[in-house]
């Protein structure tokens, strides 16, 4: 078996154009592409800073929403209780204004009523006594004067007066 190895004199052409392309890709090509890959891995953490900003603000805003909800929330509660406060004052104010009126009716219904009786009471003891009168002058039999028949109706209504108190 033959061993394969390069011969000395084709080795130092492969060499020669090896390190000749390797100087022109280090002074032509790897420069551009070590750029790219710097502006690259630049742009990449540009991008994962302005994430971190974004996410830290997302965050500040998310508490700040949280902290006006909580806000509103106590807003609408004191907004509430101040509501069912005047609903309540209203009540009792439109109960008082109720148990007013009541009152006030009840007085007058009985002012009216007591009026009322009064005047029946005047009018019967007119008629009593005018009745009383007639009765009284046929129970006599004689007409009585003008002085005498003022005079009995005086005495008939102090009776009735007196009956009546």
């Amino acid at each position: 078996m033959e061993v394969i190895l390069p011969k000395f004199a084709e080795m130092w052409p492969s060499a020669i154009a090896f390190v000749l392309m390797f100087v022109i890709l280090w002074k032509f090509a790897f420069p551009p592409i070590t750029a790219m890959l710097d502006k690259r891995s630049e742009t990449i953490r540009e991008s994962l800073e302005k994430a971190e900003e974004t996410r830290v603000e997302a965050e500040r805003l998310m508490e700040e929403y949280k902290q006006q909800m909580a806000e509103a929330r106590q807003e609408s509660s004191r907004v509430i209780e101040q509501g069912r406060k005047v609903a309540d004052s209203m009540k009792d104010d439109i109960i008082a204004k109720a148990n007013e009126e009541a009152q006030a009716l009840i007085v007058k219904a009985r002012e009216s009523i007591e009026a009322e009786k009064n005047a029946a009471m005047a009018e019967l003891q007119a008629s009593v006594a005018e009745l009383s009168v007639a009765v009284a002058g046929k129970v006599i039999g004689k007409t009585m004067s003008a002085a005498d028949h003022a005079e009995l109706i005086k005495q008939a209504m102090a009776e009735v007066g007196g009956l009546n108190g």
